[in-house]
């Protein structure tokens, strides 16, 4: 380990729904929940606000929604949180060659590597300049974690959060993590926690007493052995640049074994999601798509995937994760579930038969959406609230008008066909030729209501009901959320 708190771990706070705050001023302290907003949609990110009434990431939205039914529920900004994100990290290379994003609101970066830090003194400056920069650039707010490893690095910030910086001086690492709970090591979840518990260990020092062998007859070799690495603060992971990486990969702990089938779906669905999106977030695709699951009883089993060629298509990715599912027994539940891609390539081979699949899954989304959309309640001028009829994978209004088709015999034209209504998800951007920028509040019963106001107004904005085929209604681009600063005018005083 180094004698110097020279690796620097970034998280964005709260980075979603921050972003969706900072762009509507109407949602400026209130409770924000992104993610899917349809039945089966699941919590990205919730504002602090929300987090105090229980409402987490990976939550299912229909939960969320009971927990805060006053939240305002939006569909992801995905091109506005990757444009952010590729700001902070620029300010990350800035300081050194050697930066790891983890997702698009996380990073790691080594400082000494970038020559500007070499102490502890040195390396706060460098995270309080890094903090305020991102503050000026982006009008967010992130938490920043120093120290020795990157395990401790990212229990800094943890602890510095939200909008703080935590440094761990060397030293006194094992000190720090002794008297806490077993929770706070990377890997010990609720049911590792509670295996643990069982086991009467509830600190971290008590894991270092149990000893090696003791952790690996209970958790299992692999599990065990690096747990009590951890518990001694003994982490030489180097942080390995981005284009160094051999896989992408993404996976999530849950707090309750999941037993449900259609559950454990889901997730994985939702998992290659979001491996793709970090993926394409680094300009790279992958030939060999990989299934993670850890069992009830903590055995761990990884199955594999080679396609014909590399892609960073969603839905390849879905697919071979789902067929890799079908061979993995869940009945007994799942704690853990990863996704990744590996055989990574900075090119991709389109998979056609893959696309066509792609675009009949889309069609049946659109087709069950649009039945949602009919019963879901218009909402008026009150604070905003998604409606759960929205799409979760669309960028925007959806029209569906057929062409004038003619009869190739006798040329007459044949019965028209209605063009569907278009659809607005809640929390996009629209533009209105008489208000200007806006943001769609909610939709259904074929009127959509959006607030007008942009990330500069003072104050919020107001409330106009449309009906969803207005003409002078169209789909906007996301505003950035610092005004960007006005030329000095060219005019001689």
């Amino acid at each position: 380990m180094r004698t110097a708190p020279t690796i620097l771990h970034l998280d964005m706070d709260a980075f979603y729904a921050s972003a969706e705050q900072a762009a509507k001023p109407s949602l400026r302290g209130k409770a924000v929940v992104v993610g899917g907003v349809g039945p089966r949609g699941v919590v990205a990110t919730a504002s602090y606000e929300a987090r105090r009434f229980g409402v987490h990431s990976a939550m299912p939205t229909g939960q969320a929604r009971r927990l805060a039914p006053n939240a305002a529920f939006l569909v992801p900004r995905f091109h506005l949180y990757r444009e952010i994100s590729e700001q902070v990290m620029a300010l990350l290379r800035a300081l050194s060659p050697l930066v790891e994003p983890l997702s698009l609101d996380e990073a790691f970066v080594d400082l000494e590597a970038g020559e500007v830090a070499w102490d502890a003194a040195s390396a706060e400056a460098v995270g309080v300049r890094l903090r305020a920069d991102i503050r000026r650039v982006t009008g967010l707010t992130g938490s920043v974690g120093l120290a020795a490893s990157k395990m401790l690095a990212k229990i800094a910030s943890e602890e510095a959060k939200p909008n703080g910086l935590v440094l761990i001086p060397p030293g006194t690492e094992r000190a720090l993590l002794g008297p806490r709970s077993v929770r706070i090591l990377p890997g010990v979840g609720p049911a590792t926690g509670d295996h643990l518990r069982r086991a009467g260990i509830l600190t971290v020092a008590e894991i270092a007493e149990a000893g090696e062998d003791e952790l690996v007859r209970l958790l299992g070799k692999s599990h065990g052995a690096h747990l009590y690495a951890m518990a001694l603060a003994h982490d030489d992971r180097p942080v390995v640049a981005e284009r160094d990486s051999k896989s992408v990969s993404v996976e999530d702990t849950y707090d309750v074994d999941i037993h449900d089938r259609v559950r454990v779906r889901m997730e994985v669905r939702r998992l290659a999601e979001r491996c793709v999106e970090r993926l394409r977030g680094a300009g790279r695709s992958g030939r060999t798509v990989v299934l993670k699951v850890r069992r009830y009883d903590f055995s761990t089993l990884t199955r594999s995937e080679t396609l014909r060629g590399p892609t960073d298509d969603p839905a390849v990715v879905r697919e071979a994760a789902a067929r890799l599912l079908e061979a993995v027994d869940t009945t007994g539940g799942v704690r853990l579930l990863g996704v990744g891609v590996s055989g990574l390539a900075d090119y991709t081979q389109e998979d056609l038969f893959a696309q066509a699949a792609h675009a009949a899954e889309e069609a049946e989304a659109e087709a069950e959406a649009e039945g949602a959309a009919g019963a879901a309640e218009v909402e008026g001028a009150g604070e905003a609230v998604g409606v759960s009829g929205g799409s979760e994978a669309g960028g925007g209004p959806v029209g569906g008008a057929a062409g004038d088709a003619q009869e190739a015999a006798g040329g007459e034209a044949a019965d028209p066909v209605e063009p569907a209504p278009r659809r607005w998800l809640p929390g996009h951007d629209v533009r209105h030729a008489e208000f200007g920028p806006g943001w769609v509040q909610g939709s259904g019963l074929g009127r959509v209501t959006v607030r007008f106001e942009t990330p500069y107004s003072r104050v919020p904005g107001r409330v106009r009901t449309f009906l969803v085929d207005d003409p002078d209604l169209e789909v906007g681009e996301p505003l950035p959320l610092v005004e960007p600063l006005k030329e000095a005018s060219a005019e001689p005083g």
